[in-house]
């Protein structure tokens, strides 16, 4: 404290402008000496408390000397706006460097015995996700690695309850029934106990509270229906809480298989790292040294008796998760964060659910803030409160993002002064602060993170979630709980429905831009300061620009999200077996290598059906075969790469592509740090200042041709065939439909349907045939197809094609090599 109080004193202390700017830039140089050549824990902090110095001297100059005048309350007015928008920004700085100036990794969890393991329930909330993307969570969750007779996967159907089947409306009754029933069935065929409840009252944290009801596990996991699990997440995660009485929660990252709107658009998914894993990499590590990782709604472990204590999952408001974790760490409990991809999920495809996504998370986490202060609270020791009070004031970010990006347009319009500077001292002060930030954040976040990105994704969210800081604002209790839309299927390049305010706001930039350069030029008594604010205005410019190329939504080249992998497996075509080695795998597809002359005849011109069968990871059991189907080949020398896409695919076929597709974490890791390379200051810089002048041609051009769309692929709609068979269908895949079983209106624990479908009684052993679903230790090895809800099968390519295609997807020069080894699928 003495020597903060003495610093202080010292930065207070006025200096000419010159002596500014020589300090800064002496600054400048001992960081970049400390960063290449003494990088190492003491260092990080000699690094961050020179930064800080310089930011501290800025707002200092800013406060003290850059307001206009009161008698000018039209310019001090603004100019006080502006201020109040940099210091939220510096506050927001502060506190990340203090949550993440020493993030904590924890050692892997003691490994215990099967006995000595707690008994786990896995809850699956769904409400209108496809019977797909269920089946492959539920088929994942099953195959974790633990022991059978203490692992209960819950289907929790928030889609099939009593009041959607009562619906007044006939068509969406009947379509509530109607998933209520598929939805028994496949959570039947898998091994899984399906749940409803009367009525959807508290959303998400309701449907939860209504699996507390009937579960009885010691260790809750929550899964969302599109996170699915890696077969190693409880071995990972669930040791931790033998160490810890009192932990409550073991949190870990979200990861993803698909590209986000603006990853997409600006085709950065497979060399740039995601926006999230600053989040999960850095700021969670952060938080979980001063006992602040919070639940982040899926991937998570949870401690019964804790969620007992607190009531339940907390519904007050749309952010379920973490109100819990706030509730409970006000009651004593603690968390912990475990930093390995565990699961892989979906992102939003489109911008706007993107948008409406972002609006959720927003409104709930000031929902919190303003219902629950952290400030306010009891139980929370300050670092905690100052923890959630940084994760929940991040969310005002609109805010100051829409004020720095029109307060240069007042100056260039109407003239008015609200920052008061000369051009040397917009230099020594305002230009060394930000490069100083910049290296700061590019220190601490430069793996994780590019330069001006975050400037990126908060602006394209800043248009449309400062209207949902208001609503909350003005009705905290208002906002409700909205689904957000996974599994879109992006056909064709067009405009966003959301894009209008972000043309508008460009044009009015660009024209900015033109005024300031004809003010500075040729109308008289213009002084320098027209030249800072216009580069100001013409920063903004390409940010609106990039953000242009985030509205311009590219077409989607996978159907389904694919995960590199390294497996062994044998293929069976024209009665010949072939061991491979599996590449790349989606829901619909895989890649395999194998020599080239073991090829059968006629193979890569005609399709050819068969089988494959999957070495499995050690100690998991052997599935049963994939029905596949040989479209396309690339040959490279004495190898080939075959694509193989699947049949139509039975429950007990997703026991075999979980098996396949997730039964190795490493290789959603590999995935990850194959994105994470550090993008220095200048490169960065570069590429930013590309996308700005660049991609709105693209924009443009979209717009122009709104009207000549080409041909629609099959829609991920849930009627389409997931395969046109050739001429003779992949095993399994054509069998007659089923006759899907009725579901009670709301099953207690034993009242889950316990009769096989009588169309597969033949196929399904005797033993297995009316047992109840609480004894089944793995998924049955034949069970009812989900046919209506498959996801359809994109036509067969030629290879070229093909080869084409993943080429553009995955960024021509930096991908090529991978590529013409016959890595993706289309």
């Amino acid at each position: 404290m003495g020597t903060t109080v003495a610093g202080l004193v010292l930065l207070s202390q006025p200096v000419g402008t010159q002596n500014q700017l020589a300090m800064s830039l002496a600054a400048m140089a001992a960081m970049i000496v400390l960063w290449l050549f003494l990088d190492g824990p003491r260092t990080r902090f000699v690094f961050l408390a020179l930064g800080s110095l310089v930011v501290l001297r800025y707002i200092l100059w800013r406060v003290t000397d850059t307001l206009p005048s009161p008698g000018d309350p039209v310019s001090f007015g603004f100019g006080l706006l502006l201020l109040v928008g940099e210091l939220y920004c510096v506050f927001i700085l502060f506190v990340s460097l203090i949550i993440n100036a020493d993030p904590l990794r924890r050692p892997p969890p003691p490994v215990a015995s099967a006995a000595e393991l707690p008994s786990v329930d896995v809850f699956v909330p769904t409400y209108n996700e496809d019977a797909a993307i269920l089946a492959m969570t539920l088929a994942a969750a099953r195959q974790i690695n633990y022991p059978p007779d203490k692992l209960t996967v819950w289907l929790l159907d928030d889609g099939g309850t009593d009041q959607k089947c009562a619906d007044p409306n006939p068509k969406k009754a009947e379509a509530a029934r109607e998933r209520r029933r598929d939805l028994t069935a496949l959570a039947e065929a898998l091994g899984c106990r399906y749940l409803t409840r009367a009525r959807n009252e508290h959303a998400k944290a309701g449907n939860l509270n209504n699996g507390l009801a009937f579960a009885t596990g010691e260790i809750v996991v929550v899964l969302d229906a599109d996170h699915v699990p890696f077969r190693s997440f409880l071995s990972e995660t669930v040791g931790y809480f033998a160490e810890d009485p009192k932990l409550f929660l073991v949190q870990t990252p979200h990861a993803f298989l698909n590209p986000d709107p603006i990853e997409r658009n600006l085709r950065t998914f497979e060399r740039m790292p995601s926006e999230n894993e600053m989040f999960y990499a850095v700021t969670q590590r952060g938080l979980d040294k001063w006992n602040g990782s919070f639940f982040c709604g899926s991937a998570a472990l949870l401690r019964r008796t804790a969620l007992d204590e607190a009531g339940g999952f907390s519904g007050i408001t749309i952010t379920e998760d973490c109100e819990t974790a706030f509730e409970l760490h006000s009651r004593g409990w603690t968390s912990a964060y475990v930093d390995k991809p565990l699961i892989a999920g979906l992102q939003p495809e489109t911008l706007s659910a993107f948008i409406g996504q972002r609006s959720r998370w927003c409104q709930g986490m000031f929902q919190i803030l303003l219902l629950k202060n952290p400030v306010l609270q009891k139980g929370l020791k300050p670092i905690q409160k100052i923890a959630y009070l940084s994760s929940m004031t991040f969310w005002f970010f609109p805010v100051p993002r829409l004020i720095f990006m029109f307060a240069p347009l007042l100056h260039i319009f109407f003239d008015l002064k609200i920052f008061v500077a000369s051009v040397d001292e917009s230099i020594a002060y305002t230009a060394t602060y930000i490069v100083i930030n910049l290296m700061m954040q590019n220190y601490v976040y430069g793996k994780f993170r590019w330069p001006f990105v975050s400037e990126l994704y908060e602006y394209v969210q800043g248009l449309y979630l400062s209207k949902a800081i208001v609503s909350v604002i003005w009705s905290p209790r208002k906002p409700t709980f909205n689904v957000t839309d996974k599994g879109i299927s992006l056909d064709h390049d067009h405009l966003s429905s959301a894009s209008l305010p972000f043309f508008a706001v460009y044009g009015l930039l660009a024209a900015g831009c033109a005024v300031a350069a004809w003010r500075y030029l040729f109308e008289p008594g213009v002084t320098n300061l027209m030249l800072v604010v216009g580069l100001w205005n013409f920063f903004n410019l390409l940010t609106a620009g990039a953000a242009l190329g985030v509205c311009a939504e590219r077409r989607q080249l996978e159907r389904t999200p694919s995960l590199a992998i390294n497996r062994r497996g044998q293929i069976t075509l024209a009665g010949r077996a072939i061991d491979v080695s599996i590449e790349r795998v989606s829901a619909e597809a895989c890649t395999v290598r194998l020599p080239a002359a073991l090829l059968p005849t006629g193979a890569g011109h005609r399709a050819l059906t068969g089988a494959l069968t999957v070495v499995p990871v050690a100690g998991a059991r052997a599935a049963g075969a994939l029905p596949v189907t040989l479209e396309g080949i690339d040959r490279a020398k004495d190898e080939a790469f075959a694509r193989l896409s699947f049949g139509r695919l039975r429950p007990q076929d997703y026991v075999a592509l979980a098996g396949l597709m997730y039964g190795d974490a490493e290789a959603m890791r590999r995935f990850q740090m194959r994105r994470r390379r550090h993008k220095d200051i200048l490169t960065g810089t570069l590429q930013f200042i590309w996308w700005g002048l660049s991609e709105p041609f693209r924009a443009v051009r979209y717009a122009l041709a709104a009207d000549a769309r080409p041909a629609a692929a099959p829609v991920l709609d849930g009627t389409s065939p997931i395969y046109d068979a050739p001429e003779q269908a992949p095993t399994g895949a054509n069998l007659p439909e089923p006759l899907l079983p009725s579901a009670p209106l709301r099953p207690a624990p034993q009242a889950v349907p316990q009769a096989v479908p009588a169309a597969f009684r033949e196929a399904v052993p005797a033993e297995a045939q009316g047992a109840p679903q609480a004894s089944v230790q793995a998924a049955p090895q034949v069970a009812p197809q989900v046919a209506p809800h498959a996801a359809p099968h994109a036509p067969a390519r030629a290879s070229n094609d093909w080869v084409g295609m993943m080429l553009d997807y995955e960024n021509e020069r930096a991908l090529a090599g991978r590529a013409g080894r016959g890595a993706g699928t289309a």
